[in-house]
């Protein structure tokens, strides 16, 4: 019906899908496929974003007066010197050794990229390009070596990180802190399970008020947790089976149980997070000045087909990913079709841990990187429950034989730039409105140790990954969304949990086999390109 797809916006029938997409990929415009009317009679909408760069004229005078650019890292996959400056083990440093076969190259953060030594280079790299901010997470226990205060403050590094700090305000740059970035002591592991046990809050609370004392004159934005739904599903074993030890389990052994435990361990966040901030706000911010938050993930999610089980299956997708947390956050509670699927296996708040949690941001932190199509299902009734079994969605890149967007190195990242837009409105909607920071964003290729560097340096589609999503983000800002800074994942390359070295996020090449030296990429150059005119 609508072939012609030159205009942005241009919709066509699902029968001409094929030479709609096709005329798209060579325009300047958008792609979409208006589907039948679903069981409620609603139309289906997809948009493909098929713009070309050229078409888009982003640079740091697109967004408003004091957006902030960043790069986003953390302790584990960059700072190496695991044996160093007193740190103690961390429950990855206890997974990559003891099971290797669990890390694609067989690989750890022993070393990482280094930047425990050469953090010096790689604030001068950032300011080189103009970045305004660096995003960065402090080892637990390279502060407090077996977790808990009973152990004593490792003033080693406490030092490193004063170093870190100084250095990036030295030269222009804002630390973005993120206290907890997956990296729990190995300490706590042993003592009682880590986030399995309610234990940990106090812990928690304990260490983030020595940073809180010992940085917060100088760091003015933190962030208490990066990603509490990837930590709740990705302590497991092997992704998707239970009835075995977790990997770092030394003292006591817990069999994963997928039914219960991301729920669990996702809880404990939750309450360690609103104690930490409960903590910054009676004895610290006042005197600070800075701010507090936490980072979220989510991706977007599109209805398979027209349905109304197949929208019902994208907003229970955000439910469970988003709305996990973001309802506590807001509301004091989790979503309700997970109480009403979860059950009991769904922890209860008291009214007042309900009450500490409603508020407890200053920001959140959006880390987008994906979308994928959602269909309902219903699982076997008679298979033990899992998160996955009560989500009762499939989830997937696919759709008739279309994938919804390039696949990147990672199975499961594909290229959906329209998706942030999109999240970032949901998010406007349906909480409020609230300060908000990408706190990462970004894509990965495959290293590939064959390529001359000169040709590992043409990252042609992060360049265009970046650009086409900072377009969505300026057009979201446009309606109304509160977004305040864009940070990129990642500056460098670096070690990708479960993947190893075996995949590339940075916007620099850093050569593994040469003394771990730092090289721009294409994208790296379009950053410096666009933020210093």
């Amino acid at each position: 019906m609508y072939a012609d797809c030159h205009l942005p916006g241009t919709l066509c029938m699902w029968t001409d899908c094929t030479t709609c997409f096709e005329s798209c990929a060579s325009t300047a415009g958008e792609c979409g496929c208006l589907g039948g009317a679903g069981e409620a009679g609603l139309p289906l909408l997809f948009i493909v974003a098929l713009v070309k760069p050229s078409a888009l004229q982003i640079d740091r005078h697109s967004f408003p007066k004091g957006f902030i650019f960043g790069t986003a890292s953390s302790a584990y996959q960059y700072e190496g010197a695991a044996n160093e400056g007193g740190r103690g083990a961390s429950i990855w440093d206890t997974l990559t050794h003891r099971h290797p076969e669990l890390i694609a190259d067989g690989s750890n953060g022993d070393i990482a990229v280094d930047s425990y030594h050469q953090y010096k280079e790689d604030v001068s790299i950032m300011k080189g390009m103009g970045m305004d901010a660096y995003r960065f997470s402090i080892s637990w226990s390279r502060i407090l070596p077996n977790g808990s205060m009973r152990g004593g403050v490792n003033r080693e590094g406490v030092d490193y990180y004063n170093n870190l700090i100084n250095e990036l305000i030295a030269n222009g740059l804002q630390p973005f802190v993120t206290l907890f970035h997956w990296d729990t002591p190995q300490g706590l592991e042993d003592k009682y399970g880590g986030f399995l046990s309610q234990l940990i809050v106090q812990d928690f609370r304990d260490f983030a008020e020595v940073c809180f004392r010992e940085f917060g004159d100088r760091v003015k934005h933190w962030m208490t947790f990066n990603e509490p739904w990837t930590f709740a599903l990705m302590a497991y074993p092997d992704g998707d089976k239970t009835g075995q030890c977790f990997p770092w389990a030394s003292v006591r052994c817990h069999a994963a149980n997928l039914g219960r435990d991301p729920y669990t361990i996702t809880h404990h966040q939750l309450l360690a997070h609103a104690t930490a901030v409960t903590l910054f706000r009676e004895k610290f911010q006042a005197t600070q000045k800075g701010k507090i938050g936490i980072a979220l993930c989510s991706n977007w999610f599109l209805p398979y087909n027209g349905t109304k089980s197949d929208y019902e299956a994208a907003s229970r997708s955000l439910d469970f990913m988003l709305g996990w947390l973001m309802d506590p956050l807001t509301q004091g509670d989790y979503p309700t079709s997970m109480r009403t699927d979860v059950k009991d296996r769904l922890p209860k708040f008291t009214e007042g841990q309900s009450q500490m949690l409603k508020g407890s941001f200053d920001f959140i932190g959006i880390n987008y990187y994906t979308s994928l199509y959602t269909y309902s299902y219903h699982p076997s009734s008679d298979a033990d429950p899992t998160f996955y079994s009560d989500l009762h969605v499939i989830q997937t890149g696919e759709r008739y034989g279309a994938l919804i967007g390039p696949k990147a190195a990672s199975n499961w990242l594909f290229i959906y730039p329209p998706g942030l837009k999109e999240l970032l409105l949901h998010v406007k909607t349906k909480y409020s409105n609230p300060v908000i920071y990408i706190t990462e964003n970004g894509v990965d290729e495959v290293n590939n140790e064959t390529l001359p560097l000169e040709e590992a340096l043409k990252d042609d589609t992060r360049t265009s990954y970046f650009e086409q999503h900072l377009f969505y983000l300026n057009q979201a800002i446009k309606e109304g969304v509160d977004v305040r800074g864009y940070f990129a994942w990642s500056l460098l390359d670096n070690f990708e949990w479960r993947s190893g070295y075996t995949v590339r996020f940075g916007i620099y090449f850093v050569d593994y086999k040469h003394g771990l030296k730092r090289y721009p990429k294409k994208s790296a150059l379009w950053f410096s390109k666009i933020l210093k005119g």
